[in-house]
């Protein structure tokens, strides 16, 4: 009895002095035989809760004589609703109807929502994409999903991302096995910019699902490529963590590492994308008790190096702490 109060008294101490060392950031130090990796599904409704904190509601009345529905999100994007589109099984539907809308600019919430900027080529490699915005809309009638098929267009301004870049495009995105959201270009093969268009002050698009959609555009750098690789903890493996990438001087971007080789325990983006000479930071994320644990390294990427985040790094923070660290990266 007398070595397990020893223990816990140098366990309080131990937590006092962390929790003063690093109170300017709400960290805490957990000892590493204190910290259980999550299993997939409680990792999943983290990234799922984060979502639903981020979700806006609009309520609307539709009768006969309603032509389109409207609303202007927390961040000034106007939504504009053809209600005629809007059906449940084909069929267009009236009364009370509520429309969901998440909008994502920022570093931060990506990554607490699991919302990677990566999109797919025609082969089906995944590469960085630079966003001016990821946006969530779904309707509901009664709690049931109205048909993704509408038309709906959404006027976002340039302002939310640092300014107009006429390279955007739109993609729509979609889940996979894994839980990535991977984007698809819409325009695929057109060399066009269908859906987009661009002023100095906003981004028009006209869109015909609800869904995940995405004004992006690839990330360039003429550099050597080469494929990174990164070690985690022990007990962490895609399923209840991710490894991520942001690239300094690109605060609307976030890569997800993607990959993962059971045999060496290793996480990578598989298709040897990253440009060597990088710099970035590298970004190790998972939960615990409802926080989140993390840790972030700056590192220049050199060719086929392996990169390791052990325990000793990991610390635990909440969701609006971890958000303005990610945020604050260069």
């Amino acid at each position: 009895m007398k070595t397990i109060k020893i223990y816990l008294g140098l366990l309080l101490m131990a937590s006092f002095f962390a929790v003063s060392c690093n109170n300017d950031n709400d960290d805490v130090f957990i000892p590493e035989e204190l910290i259980t990796p999550p299993n997939s599904g409680v990792f999943k409704n983290h990234k799922v809760n984060s979502r639903n904190d981020l979700t806006q509601t609009f309520n609307f009345s539709i009768n006969s004589g309603t032509t389109e529905i409207s609303f202007i999100s927390e961040k000034g994007v106007e939504v504009r609703i053809q209600t005629g589109c809007m059906t449940i099984g084909g069929v267009p539907v009236s009364g009370d109807v509520s429309v969901e809308f998440i909008e994502l600019y920022n570093r931060g919430n990506l990554l607490t929502t699991g919302i990677n900027t990566m999109g797919r080529h025609p082969n089906g490699d995944l590469e960085t994409l630079v966003t001016g915005g990821a946006f969530m809309i779904e309707a509901y009638k009664d709690g049931v999903a109205l048909d993704q098929s509408t038309c709906f267009t959404m006027k976002v301004p340039t302002s939310n991302t640092g300014g107009v870049d006429y390279d955007m495009i739109l993609w729509k995105g979609e889940f996979n096995e894994d839980d990535n959201l991977v984007w698809d270009d819409i325009n695929e093969g057109t060399g066009g910019q269908a859906g987009i268009e661009i002023t100095n002050e906003n981004y028009y698009t006209f869109l015909s699902q609800f869904g995940w959609t995405n004004i992006d555009r690839w990330y360039s750098d003429p550099r050597p490529k080469t494929t990174l690789y990164v070690s985690a903890p022990e007990g962490y493996n895609p399923g209840n963590s991710m490894v991520l990438l942001t690239y300094d001087g690109e605060d609307h971007s976030i890569a997800r590492l993607d990959k993962y080789d059971e045999d060496l325990k290793l996480f990578s983006e598989h298709y040897g994308m990253i440009p060597i000479g990088l710099e970035c930071h590298l970004i190790f994320v998972s939960e615990h008790e409802g926080d989140w644990v993390y840790a972030v390294k700056s590192i220049t990427i050199a060719a086929d190096e392996t990169y390791s985040f052990n325990h000793s790094e990991l610390d635990i923070t909440s969701e609006s702490n971890l958000t303005n660290i990610i945020n604050g990266l260069p």
